[in-house]
């Protein structure tokens, strides 16, 4: 059985993490099998945007296998490498990344949630970072995102007890855009995604490297990062194009109204 289901639609591609019986756990298998298919992914210039999602309704993923870690230690717990780390082979994804999350992110899993660019959730979802109750400190991200998405004082709260986080508290804090009931999330999902597939993919490339590089940086040179793009960007742009563009969007603005 793959451990990693990829369907590609319409220019939407979908990754399913598929070991339900075991809480979509990160095993090193599962691992290898959605560097892969990121890396199909990534390589496929039809493909405009990413969903990725859990099987099942209990779980996104409960994060890396403890057993098999008992066995092979703690190395996957700080691996820098894109082939075995799954928040890696993410978030060097070049387009954009809608996580679904259909059950329990925990820990790792919580980890690889944070690393999609926009994060949707049923009401089955909850969020958990168990690090200090397992005694292993955050190496895929958490301790430095989740204060930067929620706040200092609401991150700490979650890490420093493991308390779960709820989906409707999860968007009142702003960690996800959206709550649906678990039969309308994937549909949610690939409308989302469908709709971004009306955007020129390598514009979408651009703009995403532009908002992701510019985050990682302070304002000030967040800013001249902005313009370091935009500049030469802007003047290669065709006035044509754009007087398309801007009829192509008050047609869709009718439709969407009408």
């Amino acid at each position: 059985m793959a451990l990693v289901l990829l369907d590609k639609t319409d220019g939407v591609a979908t990754i399913t993490l598929n070991r339900p019986e075991a809480m979509n756990a990160l095993s090193r298998a599962l691992r290898a099998e959605l560097s892969a298919a990121c890396q199909d992914v990534s390589s496929d210039n039809d493909i405009h945007a990413l969903i990725v999602t859990g099987a099942g309704e209990r779980a996104f993923t409960a994060g890396l296998d403890l057993k098999e870690l008992g066995e092979s230690g703690l190395g996957p717990a700080n691996d820098r490498d894109a082939s075995t780390n799954p928040v890696f082979a993410l978030t060097e994804m070049p387009i954009p990344v809608i996580g679904a999350i259909n059950g329990v992110a925990i820990t790792g899993g919580f980890e690889l949630a944070l690393a999609c660019d926009i994060r949707i959730a049923s009401t089955n979802a909850r969020f958990a970072d168990t690090h200090a109750r397992v005694g292993i400190t955050p190496g895929w991200g958490l301790s430095q995102k989740l204060p930067r998405f929620i706040g200092l004082s609401r991150a700490c709260e979650l890490s420093f007890t493991g308390q779960f986080l709820d989906a409707q508290t999860a968007r009142d804090w702003g960690l996800v855009n959206h709550v649906y009931q678990p039969d309308e999330l994937m549909p949610a999902a690939l409308a989302l995604a469908r709709d971004m597939t009306t955007i020129d993919r390598d514009f979408l490339k651009v703009y995403k490297n532009l908002i992701m590089t510019g985050f990682d940086r302070n304002l000030a040179e967040g800013m001249a990062y902005e313009n370091e793009i935009s500049v030469p960007y802007n003047a290669k742009v065709s006035m044509d194009e754009v007087e398309k563009r801007r009829l192509a969007i008050i047609e869709r603005g009718r439709k969407l109204k009408g």
